[in-house]
């Protein structure tokens, strides 16, 4: 049994969820992780909303609230709609908690200790309408180096150069299109430059990653550079003491405090769970962690955060690991392409969205999972629409496999009303059910290496040699004893399938085995409420019961209930 930490991205509070950030973080996350816990090991899933930084002051001027209301307000929304769509959080969070903040200064005052945060001067943008400094991100302007129009003051997503804002041309503020003041300002760094070195040798020692994830990872380190980790605002996670630690203006740049929310959601599991240590089997020596994002997250997840892990764990000779010790660095990071409407970016300002809730309005949690899986932007971007999304829906997920598990279940139903006792298969099951037990294996595999277009392709073709099965047999026609045989086969072939589909359609599988006979129930997150300072909100939480990874014999003899159809089609005009 290996400890598995699937590590997701955090979603920002300042609104709903739509389609694109789902299929990048969301469904693909979730898939390896239910797959790993069905393989037998022990997996923590982590994951909250980021709640500090412009953005959500930006959004909470805008509807007249408080950053704190406004910050609480979208986590409930995006903890309910995750929830809704099945993703099998240990622990979904937010980043406004204590153990947050402590987490934050710890590791914050071990990497100042060890040498790899040092005070200096830096230009910072001030947006003249506010007042407020502007984030790297909410500044866009022409890259130098490629010419793109619409560069972020972090990262070019045209050429992949790494920015700073004073390097745009003709920068602007993307709140509201002013030019941006630059005024010099002390602020800490993090020193990326000294732990060069020992990111490269991480990087040259890491398997299995997609090639372009890793590409784009390597090459940031041939242009790399201190990054201010402070900015000048009220609202985020306060400096421990020193030269700003009673400045109430000061705070840490919300990159940084997010990126350590994956650490502080471990550690408020274990108090969940009422064990203080337990934590620490996800982090050391020994197990291993997966990273899930969209590719503009790649830049934060291959360089700074294991650079602020080893600052704060220690690299070299008289280095001194913060009080959580020694941590591993991850395992493998698993960046998607960009989900797109119609060619551009999804939007919320721009008007380019499809929200979660009101999809799951009208699609069912399934059929979104699969469309995902089967047409997401797992290695480039992948472009959405709900013709698509109806193709996939009625003509794979209802068509295909809604329409074998039906057929098999009713003929069985009708015929005996349980699973009927087969005797010797004929050579024609056998085949077909050595395809479906050869099949855990590949199909496994490539969950386990994040290739879910093709898992999902291998298990739909298996479904399309099962309803060939049935078809060329023709059990409706055959005698009592045949007709067993036939139908036995089909309905282990059903059975097989089924498992594997298991961590891409969580709410349909339990109903599937039911009609087989098999009792199941579904494995699916809760929501429980914490309380703190006064505060009251909601939390994501398992456990998590799966079945295990492998051919689930279905028993003569076993009931099996007059079918309904479990999948709905989705009609293109409904579109929320």
């Amino acid at each position: 049994m290996t400890h598995i930490l699937v590590a997701v991205a955090w979603p920002y509070a300042n609104g709903p969820r739509h389609i694109g950030h789902i299929a990048g973080f969301a469904v693909p996350s979730d898939i390896f992780a239910r797959y790993q816990r069905m393989r037998g090991n022990d997996v923590l899933m982590v994951s909250g909303t980021d709640e500090h930084g412009t953005p959500i002051l930006v959004q909470a001027e805008k509807e007249k609230m408080s950053p704190e209301e406004l910050s609480l307000k979208y986590h409930e929304v995006i903890t309910e709609d995750l929830k809704d769509l099945g993703m099998s959080y240990d622990i979904f969070t937010r980043t406004r908690t204590a153990t947050h903040r402590e987490a934050v200064q710890e590791l914050f005052k071990a990497a100042l200790k060890n040498g790899y945060v040092f005070l200096s001067e830096q230009k910072v943008a001030i947006s003249p309408s506010t007042g407020r400094t502007l984030p790297d991100r909410y500044i866009e302007g022409t890259c130098p180096f490629c010419g793109a129009k619409d560069a972020r003051g972090d990262q070019c997503d045209e050429c992949g150069k790494e920015l700073d804002p004073t390097d745009l041309l003709n920068p602007r503020s993307k709140i509201d299109g002013s030019v941006p003041l630059f005024t010099s300002k002390e602020h800490y760094f993090l020193d990326l430059p000294a732990l060069k070195t020992y990111l490269e040798e991480w990087l040259d020692g890491c398997r299995g990653w997609r090639g372009p994830v890793m590409a784009f990872a390597k090459s940031l380190l041939k242009d790399i550079r201190p990054r201010a980790i402070t900015r000048d605002i009220d609202w985020g996670v306060p400096l421990p003491e020193g030269p700003f630690g009673s400045d109430p203006s000061k705070r840490f740049y919300v990159w940084f405090d997010a990126l350590v929310g994956y650490l502080s959601s471990c550690l408020e599991w274990s108090q969940r769970e009422g064990r203080q240590g337990a934590w620490e089997k996800w982090w050391k020596e020994g197990a291993e962690s997966y990273y899930f994002m969209g590719k503009d997250n790649i830049t934060f997840h291959t360089e700074i955060w294991p650079a602020i892990l080893m600052a704060s764990s220690g690299v070299k000779a008289g280095d001194r690991p913060s009080r959580f010790g020694k941590l591993s660095l991850p395992s493998k990071v698993v960046a998607s392409g960009f989900m797109t409407m119609k060619g551009a970016k999804f939007s919320s300002s721009r008007g380019v969205v499809v929200y979660l809730r009101d999809l799951l309005k009208v699609c069912q949690p399934d059929a979104i999972r699969y469309f995902i899986a089967s047409s997401g932007p797992e290695k480039e971007d992948a472009d959405f629409s709900f013709e698509e999304l109806e193709r996939k829906v009625n003509g794979e997920l209802v068509a295909s496999w809604g329409n074998l598990v039906n057929r098999v279940c009713t003929l069985i139903h009708k015929n005996w009303g349980k699973i009927p006792d087969p005797g010797a298969l004929d050579p024609r099951g056998e085949d077909l059910l050595k395809l479906t037990l050869e099949g855990f294996e590949e199909v496994g595999g490539l969950i386990g290496e994040n290739r879910l277009h093709e898992a999902l392709s291998k298990i739909m073709r298996l479904a399309g040699e099962a309803n060939r099965y049935l078809s060329d047999t023709e059990p409706w026609k055959k005698g009592e004893e045949e007709k067993k045989r036939i139908l036995f086969a089909a309905a282990q072939g059903v059975c097989d399938i089924n498992v594997m589909l298991s961590p891409f359609l969580p709410f349909s599988s339990p109903e599937v085995f039911s009609l087989l006979g098999i009792p199941s129930s579904p494995s699916l997150p809760k929501i429980r409420t914490v309380r703190e300072g006064g505060e009251e909100w909601s939390e994501i939480c398992g456990p998590y019961e799966c079945p295990a990874w492998g051919r689930r014999e279905i028993v003569p003899g076993s009931e099996v209930p007059k079918p309904r159809p479990i999948f709905k089609k989705f009609e293109a005009e409904s579109e929320a």
